[in-house]
């Protein structure tokens, strides 16, 4: 879903190898508002975040501050 002040990133994340992982990752996820996720998935995570309220380096801090490495956002 693509409005004015939202974009789908895609999050490439090094670290993850099972489905507490994803889990994790999906819960650090849901305490920003701003995003909704669409998939959270060993190695990556599929988001539509609202361009006023988050800023993509905080959407990478969350991940990381889980133990996991985010390689990339597009």
């Amino acid at each position: 879903m693509q409005t004015m002040n939202r974009k789908t990133v895609n999050v490439r994340i090094d670290g993850m190898s099972c489905g507490h992982c994803v889990k994790t990752v999906r819960e650090a996820l849901e305490r920003i508002e701003g995003i909704d996720i669409r998939s959270v998935e060993i190695g990556s995570a599929v988001v539509d975040v609202d361009e006023r309220a988050v800023k993509l380096d905080r959407l990478a801090a969350a991940i990381e501050d889980t133990g996991f490495t985010v390689r990339s956002i597009t």
